[in-house]
């Protein structure tokens, strides 16, 4: 029997079978929960499609998360079958492009600025907000984070204030949400190589780097994230929330490589 047997969760974020949310989906499915999807725009339907049947699924709603009344459409649907699941997964982030390469002050525009803030942190408060009276009283909410929201990362830019915000939010969201019982928690995972990420200029290059650097001298996998995401979904984890937790291979822990 998996630690997620009889609980319910809604998985968002997943565009291929590398994305991060693809890794916790396996996992999560793995270990007897079951599973809902959301997908972000009409190209990425019938690729979520096929991997929510994967995990036996067919619960799969739109919702781009920059608008509000999507938020409001993907929970007034999921409550026609749902009227009471066990949290979700926020596996979302975005920086247009041209944000994640060169000076950081000279790059940065206050559209751009708005735009990485709103889909990458301000979402994760508006679905929680959006579906409060859904959640069980155990309930777990999981964002995912990334070391670039306490130290500077060449290129990550705006992404890390972005992700500084996020991070922020799940302390105050875990106190106003603890009140019934719902814990909320960050994974903050280590590079790894998705559509995402392929956006930030010489990433290839600063996977072999960590790769190198790292105490375990491997990268992190998509299913070492979903291992730990289980955990924070599962009862095993209820004393925990408001938490940061890596899940990097150690790669926060170093502070300097000879």
């Amino acid at each position: 029997m998996g630690i997620l047997e009889k609980k319910k969760f809604l998985i968002t974020g997943i565009s291929n079978n590398h994305s991060i949310a693809y890794g916790i989906a396996k996992i999560m499915h793995k270990e007897g929960a079951e599973l809902a999807f959301s997908y972000q725009n009409e190209r990425l339907k019938s690729r979520v499609e096929k991997f929510a049947m994967n995990f036996n699924s067919n619960i799969v709603f739109p919702c781009n998360v920059q608008d509000d009344n999507a938020i409001y459409m993907l929970f007034s649907s999921l409550y026609k079958i749902w009227p009471k699941y066990d949290g979700f997964v926020h596996s979302i982030a975005y920086a247009p492009k041209k944000q994640l390469f060169d000076d950081y002050v000279n790059s940065i525009t206050k559209k751009d600025f708005f735009i990485t803030h709103d889909i990458s942190s301000y979402s994760f408060i508006a679905m929680a907000k959006a579906c409060r009276n859904m959640l069980s009283s155990t309930a777990s909410l999981v964002t995912l984070t990334y070391l670039g929201s306490k130290c500077f990362i060449p290129n990550y830019n705006v992404m890390g204030p972005a992700k500084a915000s996020l991070e922020a939010n799940v302390r105050y969201m875990a106190n106003s949400m603890g009140k019934q019982g719902v814990r909320v928690n960050a994974i903050s995972a280590g590079p790894v190589y998705t559509l995402a990420s392929s956006g930030v200029k010489g990433f290839k290059k600063m996977l072999s780097y960590c790769k190198t650097v790292v105490p375990l001298r491997r990268l992190v996998t998509i299913e070492n994230i979903g291992n730990v995401a289980s955990f924070l979904c599962s009862d095993f984890s209820s004393g925990i929330t408001g938490e940061i937790l890596h899940v990097d291979c150690g790669l926060n822990t170093v502070g300097m490589f000879v």
